[in-house]
Formats: C-alpha cells, structure tokens, sequence
C-alpha cells in the first residue's frame, strides 16, 4: 500500500505495533478520532500511522488526545539544531503527515499525550518528502 493512494478506512483497518515495541520510521500520519471518539479531556481521540517510504508499518496509539513534537516540553531533543518538521496533506484521504526533514523519527508509549523525537540517523532514501 502507498499512503498517498490509501483511503481513510484503509488507514483505519492497519494493526497495532506490539506492546509499545521501539520502531523508526520516516513520517506519521496522524488519524482523528470521529466526533463519538472523545478523550476524557473533552477533545477527540488520535491515532498515528507509522510510515517507512510511503508504506504504512502500524497504528501506534489510538487513544491520545494531544501530540507532543520532540517529547513534552521538547526536553527529549536530541539534536543541537531542530530538525525541519513539516506537515503536509495527503492526496487522498485528507489527513495530515508529518515527518523531521531528512531524519528518520521514534515514538513513545501509547499514552493519553503522545510523543514523537527526531532521531540522529538521516534517511538517504526519503521518498516521503
């Protein structure tokens, strides 16, 4: 499957990871929850899509109501200068993704505030971007 061609049903349908397991990936695609779909905070649930070259790896929470960029408070950076985060809109299914420039990115646990960090390592085969 190719995120730019896939529909919203299809991103919904893809498995969980296991069990928080560490994974790297190259961007995220972030998945709102239905208006049905609230978080105990008052705003909806989100989920993110890991994505390795415009192929979807796994759903990674599912049950998040905010997204912190660089972990909360960007305490967890671990590069001297920012990575060039950016967001864009994909074709088909309208949902947003995000992904660190050249970086490759990691995650944190599945929690009600959801962590995503550049990592150091470049990804020389970036077709995402």
């Amino acid at each position: 499957m190719n995120i730019l061609k896939m529909t919203r049903k299809e991103f919904e349908v893809l498995p969980y990871r296991d069990k928080d397991r560490p994974i790297v990936f190259d961007s995220l695609v972030i998945l709102p929850g239905r208006a049905k779909d609230l978080h105990n905070s008052g705003y909806r649930y989100m989920d993110f899509v890991a994505v390795i070259r415009n192929c979807p790896l796994c759903r990674l929470s599912g049950h998040s109501d905010a997204l912190h960029i660089d972990g909360i408070g960007s305490w967890r950076r671990v590069q001297d200068t920012p990575p060039n985060w950016t967001i864009d809109c994909l074709p088909k299914s309208g949902l947003l993704r995000i992904w660190p420039g050249p970086y490759k990115m990691t995650c944190g646990p599945a929690l009600s505030n959801f962590e995503i960090y550049c990592t150091t390592e470049k990804d020389n085969c970036n077709e995402a971007n």
